[in-house]
């Protein structure tokens, strides 16, 4: 009762003119952690006055971004990086009620698909070109060009639900479709680019200073299309910029997904949800 006497005098102050008085109720709302929310919706529901509202929307997204922290640190120190629940996460930033069960059940039937599809004896060409007909021409995926006006685009349950994304997240598809299947291509990272490569058996992270020698092929994934290493050679012509080895190491899927919050939060590069960017580079920091 007295817990229930305390919520109701902090919810009498939300609305109090004084930022410094504010802040403090804030913390305190906060420190209830997500189960508060219930209360602080029905607030919202049953307040007419939207700048009241727009402060508990933000207390709402405060006390979601704390389990989000949260979540991405155990993600952290897990032994594997699941790529898909760290694309999830991401989704979890935008949509803190997502189910994750029907997006892992697209990814499944696309998966199962391509499986069906694939033997012993397929070259690794022959792979790939199976997994980019199943995935762009069946299943109908489609990609364009980073739009930062279009937040939905770099979110995994988006891109399935719209079947259309950009080079991150149809690479971040492609990536966890091939190691759901075993097919042993990492994301690289060449500037200002997503680009896939499939590797040789035996390349090494840590004993190859340039495991250029042990990629097979490049793959974009905004289309699926493949690229030979003559291919990249000419990109690094063009933007004037020596293609040393690290630009061929394989990403962790860790770094991956660091790639992926950092130019999520590129879309909240504006006054009103400047704090959002704020939010997602925390996020990129913890994973560091």
């Amino acid at each position: 009762m007295e817990t229930n006497n305390e919520i109701s005098a902090l919810f009498t102050l939300i609305d109090d003119p004084d930022e410094e008085v504010f802040g403090l109720v804030s913390n305190k709302i906060v420190d209830y952690g997500k189960n508060i929310i219930p209360n602080l919706e029905h607030l919202w529901e049953t307040t007419p006055n939207e700048e009241i509202q727009t402060r508990i929307e933000l207390l709402i997204h405060r006390l979601h971004f704390t389990d989000l922290t949260e979540d991405y640190r155990q993600w952290n120190i897990s032994g594997h990086h699941d790529m898909m629940l760290g694309a999830m996460l991401a989704c979890k930033f935008q949509y803190p009620d997502i189910s994750t069960t029907p997006v892992m059940q697209e990814i499944e039937k696309v998966r199962r698909n391509i499986w069906l599809e694939l033997n012993n004896y397929l070259t690794p060409l022959e792979q790939i070109n199976i997994v980019t007909s199943i995935l762009y021409s069946y299943y109908g995926l489609k990609g364009g060009e980073t739009n930062y006006k279009e937040p939905g685009e770099f979110l995994l349950n988006k891109t399935l639900e719209a079947k259309r994304g950009n080079q991150i997240s149809n690479g971040i598809l492609y990536l966890i479709l091939c190691e759901l299947l075993d097919i042993p291509v990492r994301a690289i990272n060449i500037p200002k680019q997503f680009i896939i490569a499939y590797f040789k058996p035996g390349y090494s992270e840590e004993n190859l200073p340039n495991p250029i020698h042990k990629i097979e092929f490049f793959i974009d994934a905004t289309s699926g299309q493949v690229f030979t290493q003559d291919d990249v050679d000419s990109y690094f012509k063009r933007i004037a910029v020596p293609p040393v080895g690290s630009y061929f190491k394989p990403q962790s899927n860790k770094q991956v997904i660091q790639q992926l919050l950092e130019e999520f939060g590129k879309c909240f590069d504006n006054d009103k949800d400047k704090y959002k960017q704020v939010e997602l580079m925390e996020l990129v920091k913890l994973l560091d």
